[in-house]
This record gives C-alpha cells, structure tokens and sequence, in this order.
C-alpha cells in the first residue's frame, strides 16, 4: 500500500552539497593558478641564446669606453639587456655580478658610473644610450596577494561550513519532535476485510469499529460512545497489522501506521513529544485511526521497570493521557498491535482506553486453505497442486508462515525450471521451510547411514502402534537443516487441547529414536543424533507438570512465572527449592518413562524395525503409502498401555 498522500517531486540537492562543490571548485581553481604561474616563471627566464655570465665592471668599463662594442643598455629591474654595436636584437648577456645580484651589488656600489653614462647620452653616436624600464612583477605580485587572499577564503569556507553544520544540527534537533508516522490516506489503494483470510471472530469484531466510523450518530442516538483503542494480540506473523490496514481501508479514513519503537530517543521527553505530535495530525484528520505496531516497546509495565523520569515511561504516560484526556469526541481510534500483552502496563489496558482486545489466533485448516488460495492467487499453478494437503501438513502456522511457503514454491519451481507450481516443489517448499534445505553435501558413511535409518524407524513404529498418537506421514534419513533425518507425524484435525495421553505418546515416541539405537547396536554404542529428542522430551515434561498440573506428586498445582490473573509472583523461580527438587524427580519419571515403553514397543517389534531401516537405507525416503505395509505387522503390547 502507498505510504503517503503527497505525490513524490523531484529531489533537490541541499545548500550544504551545493556550498561543498563550490569550496572544491574553487580550491581547484586555486591549485590550477598558483601552478600555471609556477611554470610560467620558470620557463619565462629561459631563452633560445644562453646567458653569459660576465662582471658588472668589464660592463661598466665598456660603456664608458667611446671604442666599445655597447650601443645601449635597458635595466629592468636588477637585469641589464645589451645591445651590441651593429646588432638590433639585444645580446642575452645576463650581468650578474659573480659575488652577487645587480640589484643588490651592481646598481648600487656602481650608482655614480651608471650616473655618468646618463650624462653621456648627449653623444649618442659615442657613448651607449640608457633606458629604465620600470616594470612590475606580475607574477610575484600575484603570489604576494594569493599569500593574503588565500587564507581569507579559507577562513570563510571554515567558518561557512561550521553555520552550515549548526544549522543542520538545529533542524535536527527541531525534528526531534515530529512523529515519524507513515499516512496511508483514502484515496490511495486500500485494503480491505476481502484481502484477509481466516480469523473470523477478529474480523467481526473489527467490523464493528467500522461500522462506529460510517455511522457515528446511529450509536450516539442510543447513548454508545465510540471505543477510543483496539488491542490486537497474537503471534507473531498472524495478520494483526494487515487487520488494521483492513480497518482503515473499510472505513476509508485517514490510518497514521507508526512502530513503538519509533517514538524512543536517546533525548529525553522526545518521546511524548512525539506523541503528541501524532495525536495532533490525527485529531486534524479526525475521523482517523492511529495504529502502533509493537506497543509492548514503549508500554511496559511502570512498575516492574521502575524509574519516574525514565523516557519511556514518559512516553507512556504521554499515550495514556492522550487516550483518556479530557477531549473524548477526538474521533481518533487507536489500534495497537503486540504479541506479549503480559508486558504492557495494566493502565494501558483498562477500559476508556483499549477499551476492546482482539485475539488474532492462530488458522485452523480451513482458515489455512484460504489463506494458501490467496497467496498462490496469480501465481502459474498445476492444475492437481494439493493445497488441502498442504493445509493438514501446516498445523500451527501462522499467515506469514504459509505466505513464506507459497514464495518458496514458485523459488523452487523457477530453479529447476517448472513452468508451473507442481505438488513436488510445495511438498520441497515446505519442508525447507520447516525444518530446512537438503544438506546434499553432507556425506554419511555406511555406519551412519544404518544408525540414522534404525533411529528414524524407532520413531516411526513407536509412534505407528501407541493409540494416542498422529499417524506417521513421512520418514525420511536425508540430512535436513540440523538433523540427519526426519520422520513426520501429522494429526487428522486441528485440536485445541491435548490430554495428558496425548502428551506422554509424543514423549514415547521422542524417545523411540534413542531406544532403537541402544536395542540394534548396544547401550554403550548410543551416539549424539539423540540430543534434540531429549531436548524436546525434557521440555514438554517440564510445561506438563509446571504449567498444565499434570505431574504425579503435584497434580493440579502449577508454577506461573510473571503476571497471572491479578496476582503477580516474584522475579525468579517463582516456587521453593524443595519444589524445585520434586518438580526435577517428575520429569525424570515421565522420561523414564517413555523411555520403558518405547522399549517395550521396539522389542516386541524389533522384526518391523530392521524391515523398516533397511527400506530406508534402500529408498532413503518413505512416504506414507509406502509405510503402510511395511507398519501394517506392528502391534501394541499390553505392557506399554497407559493406565494413569
């Protein structure tokens, strides 16, 4: 969308660029003269005839001799040009004195002879003539002024730039102020509730506050005030600032688009400054929508961060006495975006000032397939490309997320050479994007290749027989971003609990991996390919019993960290040490746990596992419809059922 009512001009080169191509035309300028004067000097005392060097007496004495050969004398200067008797063009005899200039020894220990030479002139025909040619050195002249006049300019220049530099320094700091808010105005592309799939529930709640915008007095007539801020929370990527552009669009009002981060500075009060600013150009405009992506960066909690005269907290105050002021039919609505609504100041969220909260959530699958026809809309596709698979494969994607899979499709089908989006580059998209690109310059050995294979198929089985548990959908021992292979379990539907069956089955089946290994090549023989599945075990065990109750010797207690409800628990391990211990104890028995029944899964199955591998190590890849037979034999043992 565009980001500005003002049609773009022409870019103008500011007074600073134009004075500093100047100061260099001018330096250059400079440079040039005092070095064509340089070579004019040098080459101008150098004629065709070489100078002779000869004493001013012998000059002297030839002069005043009536039988000499000089016929005239021209002094220019501490020079002394010769005409010889019989010759037109003066000898280039230079008369520097051996022990001295003319100037300096000649003309001045000489004065009285060249004074009777003058007296002389009367017999011409005799006695040389004299002539004083009283010349100025230009070129000297030229130096002596450049010496003054030079440093001049270069004081102004000096002094030039400093104002200019000052000036630039105030314009900045007057700046400061501004609110730096893009403006999406109506009369620009807009985009609408049309241009957003999925969240459903968000978008009637937003639909609400457009309909507040058209029709004002159809509330106002029974009393309703319009609600004066719209919090949108969610996940990052879920579509929250595309909702506010949909808003705007709807309403065809003035939408002012500014980051939280935007309003901080390193001055302090720049920040509500800001505010101010932006609240002003809006209520110009009124009716209007403010949006503020990321408010959590200037809103805080005041209480956890302490500090009255902290800048953003000043910035702060600054939003809450504009949302809630004395002025309430501003006709300004604030929407602001954030993912950690824990984060934010309770003032900021009570109502009269975001008076509504939207959650955008996560798309089901069919919110899912909408979004995927909207980004794969006017892109070349296969007339069989699967996006409904698609949708069921991307469980727990956001918008952004599947926007990024639609790219990396049409990526991949330009690269090898598709004229069309095939169901082979989405299912390469989409596993690049989920867990990575093919390492196809990683080489495994064959001992490798066997460990990966038996470790894969583990996963497969415990998590083919285990009744909780996702159908297995993929299993594959090429090396994808950090992992040597991979094995996917997808689930039928989107859920939106899981039970605690559930959750132990996933934690069998982390654990088949680990397990397979120590049953084919040893306990001692178990290697590191295990250290994410034990990461991720350790991890779910932990959110089980610490935040969902599920633990054995603490069932139904949990242990929040931050603020819950209205209460808040202390910074730190918000439960005691000997908590803390019995919290350790029962994550070691869920670990052991699934570690027992993928045991007992594996041996009961262990014919199944080597078939498995050795399809692997044979096909590298299976897809789910080559997996069904090769799983069809596999059976649970009465042993690895739950009865917690």
């Amino acid at each position: 969308m565009p980001k500005s009512n003002v049609s773009p001009k022409p870019a103008k080169k500011s007074v600073g660029s134009k004075a500093s191509n100047f100061a260099r035309s001018l330096i250059f300028f400079v440079l040039v003269v005092l070095l064509c004067s340089t070579l004019i000097n040098s080459f101008s005392g150098n004629g065709v005839n070489k100078l002779e060097t000869v004493p001013i007496s012998s000059v002297i004495s030839r002069a005043n001799d009536p039988e000499g050969n000089i016929s005239k004398i021209v002094v220019d200067g501490d020079n002394l040009k010769i005409t010889l008797k019989g010759q037109d063009v003066p000898s280039e005899e230079s008369i520097k004195d051996p022990t001295g200039t003319l100037y300096e020894q000649g003309l001045v220990d000489y004065c009285s002879d060249i004074e009777d030479l003058e007296e002389k002139n009367a017999c011409k025909e005799t006695y040389p003539t004299i002539e004083y040619i009283h010349s100025m050195d230009i070129w000297g002249t030229v130096f002596d002024i450049g010496l003054i006049v030079l440093p001049v300019i270069a004081l102004v220049l000096f002094f030039s730039y400093m104002m200019r530099q000052a000036q630039s320094m105030n314009n900045q700091n007057i700046g400061f102020g501004k609110a730096k808010a893009r403006v999406y105005g109506p009369d620009k592309k807009k985009v609408t509730f049309r241009d957003v799939a999925g969240n459903e529930s968000a978008k009637q709640d937003l639909e609400e506050i457009v309909d507040f915008l058209k029709h004002p007095k159809k509330y106002e007539t029974l009393g309703a005030k319009i609600p004066r801020g719209v919090l949108l929370a969610g996940d990052p990527g879920t579509g929250k600032t595309l909702m506010a552009r949909a808003v705007a669009g709807e309403a065809n009002v003035p939408f002012f688009s500014i980051s939280g981060s935007e309003f901080a500075e390193m001055f302090v009060g720049v920040g509500a400054s800001r505010v101010r600013d932006l609240f002003q150009k809006a209520k110009k405009n009124a009716p209007s929508i403010i949006f503020i992506d990321e408010i959590d960066a200037v809103a805080h909690k005041r209480d956890a961060r302490g500090g009255a005269g902290r800048e953003d907290e000043q910035t702060l105050n600054q939003i809450l006495v504009e949302m809630d002021g004395f002025d309430n039919e501003s006709g300004v609505i604030v929407i602001a975006a954030t993912n950690r609504v824990d984060m934010l100041d309770k003032a900021l969220l009570r109502p009269g000032r975001f008076d509504r909260h939207v959650n955008v959530v996560l798309p089901e699958r069919k919110d899912r397939l909408a979004i995927l026809k909207v980004h794969f809309k006017g892109k070349p596709v296969a007339p069989d490309l699967d996006l409904d698979s698609l949708a069921a494969k991307t469980a727990g994607s956001a918008g952004a997320d599947l926007a990024n899979i639609a790219n990396e499709a049409a990526i991949t089908a330009a690269r090898v050479g598709h004229k069309e989006i095939t169901n082979a580059d989405l299912t390469e998209a989409f596993e690049r994007v989920a867990i990575g690109p093919e390492r196809k310059s990683k080489v495994m050995n064959d001992k490798e290749k066997q460990i990966t294979a038996y470790h894969e198929a583990g996963h497969a089985i415990v998590g083919h027989v285990l009744p909780d548990s996702d159908p297995v959908h993929k299993v594959t021992i090429i090396p994808r971003g950090r992992t040597g292979g991979v094995t996917w379990f997808l689930p039928p539907e989107d859920k939106n609990y899981k039970n605690i069956y559930e959750l132990k089955d996933i934690l069998a089946r982390a654990m088949g991996g680990r397990i397979a290994e120590k049953l084919v090549f040893g306990p001692e023989a178990i290697t590191t390919g295990a250290s994410s599945d034990l990461t991720n075990v350790a991890t779910l065990a932990k959110e089980m019993i610490v935040e969902e109750g599920m633990g054995n010797k603490t069932r139904n207690l949990v242990f929040p960290e931050g603020d819950v409800g209205y209460y808040t628990i202390q910074a730190g391990k918000p439960y005691s040490e000997k908590t803390a211990e019995l919290i350790d104890e029962e994550i070691k028995r869920f670990s052991d746990e699934a570690a027992a029944r993928a045991e007992i899964v594996l041996r009961s199955n262990r014919k199944v596992l080597d078939a498995l591998a050795a399809a692997l190590l044979d096909k590298e890849t299976l897809e789910e419809k080559e997996l069904a037979p090769l799983l069809e034999s596999a059976t649970l043992p009465a042993t690895a059922k739950l009865h917690d």
